[in-house]
């Protein structure tokens, strides 16, 4: 523990204040090398039944499992289910869609490529449909859940911010798969310390919550306490969502029932909100399908007529007064 906090947290925070790009692997690999030792004190692989059983696999260096033993292998027979299968279904929606939203925009805004006047992000459904695409073929596949997470922020960091990143990092796990040994064997403690710089990064968003209001500030800091404790970004937004809507409403029906005399002193700093769309000239493409449009796919070109000034306008008068 006490090797990844000096070496994984310390000396990759020196490094990263030098900008010096590779910081937050070279402090992984540091750890790592350090921890796989096995006469040292802090080696990974204790003389221990755990220890050995860690050792025995990491020195087989490569290896590779057949698919046929995962490939397909749920069981489609829901009829004894009854309507647990359905219950199931919508929790792991739900969860899928806040954790997906929650993971997607905060690395959004980590790279600073949110629109702050509509507050969306670049080919946001793209990334929705992806998410749900892979989730659903990974499934199938026998895999852990295919989705965005938040230690992206690590190459955010890093300097990734086009898709090319993504394709070098799918080409890095399918690199590892037949080095699964030697990836597996990187002690927690050793990634530990990353993601908590990465974290420290991504705090900077705290300073746009507006704390002057409590019903604001109360919620957003549930949202930021119950992540960690519950280990999931979904139960976190679902704890902020239900906190600000349980003190809002109550503030909102007081104020209704007493026609405006029973209300916070504060209530003026209340952040407003409403939903924004992408575009006024060229609406959401669900809406434009919405509306009938045959072509919802495509953006909507608006062509903007140039201003006409008074000297123009009178030139033009007096050519048509000449032509009369």
């Amino acid at each position: 523990m006490w090797i990844g906090f000096t070496l994984g947290l310390l000396l990759t925070g020196i490094l990263m204040t030098y900008k010096i790009r590779g910081a937050i692997i070279f402090g992984i690999l540091i750890v790592s090398i350090f921890s796989w030792p096995r006469n040292s004190d802090f080696t990974y692989f204790p003389r221990t039944p755990v220890g050995d059983s860690r050792f025995d696999f990491f020195k087989n260096v490569v290896t590779f499992r057949p698919i046929q033993d995962t490939l397909a292998a749920q069981d489609w027979n829901i009829s004894g289910a009854g309507g647990q299968f359905a219950l199931a279904i919508f929790t792991m929606l739900y969860v899928d869609i806040l954790d997906c939203t929650g993971t997607l925009y905060s690395m959004a805004r980590f790279s600073g490529v949110v629109n702050e006047r509509t507050g969306d992000f670049p080919r946001s459904t793209i990334a929705y449909c992806s998410d749900a695409v892979c989730i659903s073929i990974g499934s199938l596949f026998g895999l852990a859940p295919v989705t965005a997470f938040v230690e992206s922020g690590a190459g955010i960091q890093e300097g990734g911010r086009t898709g090319l990143t993504a394709m070098v990092t799918g080409l890095c796990f399918f690199i590892s798969l037949f080095f699964a040994p030697i990836f597996a064997s990187i002690p927690p403690f050793a990634t530990g310390g990353a993601l908590i710089l990465v974290g420290s990064m991504m705090m900077r968003g705290v300073v746009a919550i507006n704390w002057k209001y409590p019903g604001d500030a109360i919620p957003a800091f549930i949202t930021l306490m119950f992540m960690p404790f519950s280990y999931s970004i979904a139960y976190g937004l679902i704890a902020g969502l239900l906190s600000y809507a349980v003190i809002n409403s109550t503030i909102w029906m007081l104020k209704v029932v007493s026609r405006g005399r029973i209300q916070p002193p504060d209530y003026d700093a209340k952040e407003s909100w409403s939903f924004k769309y992408s575009d006024e000239n060229d609406p959401h493409w669900l809406v434009r399908a919405v509306q009938g449009d045959r072509q919802f796919w495509r953006k909507r070109t608006v062509i903007e007529s140039e201003p006409v000034s008074d000297e123009k306008l009178e030139t033009q008068s007096a050519d048509a007064q000449q032509k009369v």
